[in-house]
């Protein structure tokens, strides 16, 4: 099993308390809008990281993280991209993407919007985690933990960080 700490959209700032909350993770995924590498270094640091760059960052994340991310945890396969929308709504191009590549797991930033809905159509688990930094429409600062056991994505929990 394979716990994972999954967090987007801090745009510079990095809570403290993130650090307790994914403690016990085995990875840290970051849905993008990191906001400056010293934020990705501290990450990095702290536990595996994977992630995908998002709008706002500059060209040394973009030189580290791709725009889009596909890779399998366990025996789940994982689509990442930072404006990817959601079930119904996808953003241009990902619904084909997760198709092609067999995702069960998309995960997305970008709305500071925080979502996990099941697409029954594709057949897939769509997470964002809402945004953990203080710059955005957002009001209440949220990130997600869960796991993966081999095809099982399960105990997923919505920490609230606190006011933006």
């Amino acid at each position: 099993m394979t716990s994972i700490g999954l967090i987007s959209d801090t745009h510079g700032y990095l809570d403290p308390a993130i650090f307790e909350h994914f403690k016990n993770c085995d990875e840290v995924w970051h849905a993008g809008d990191f906001g400056d590498m010293e934020l990705v270094k501290k990450l990095q640091g702290f536990k595996p990281l994977r992630g995908v760059y998002g709008n706002i960052d500059d060209k040394a994340i973009r030189n580290i993280f791709e725009e889009k991310l596909f890779f399998t945890c366990e025996e789940v396969p994982v689509m990442m991209q930072h404006i990817g929308g959601y079930p119904g709504r996808y953003a241009p191009g990902v619904k084909k993407e997760i198709i092609l590549q067999h995702s069960q797991l998309f995960i997305s930033g970008h709305s500071h919007i925080l979502k996990v809905m099941y697409d029954d159509g594709l057949q897939c688990l769509h997470i964002n985690p809402g945004a953990a930094g203080k710059q955005g429409w957002h009001t209440v600062r949220t990130i997600i933990r869960f796991a993966i056991d081999k095809k099982d994505i399960k105990n997923c929990e919505v920490i609230e960080l606190g006011s933006r």
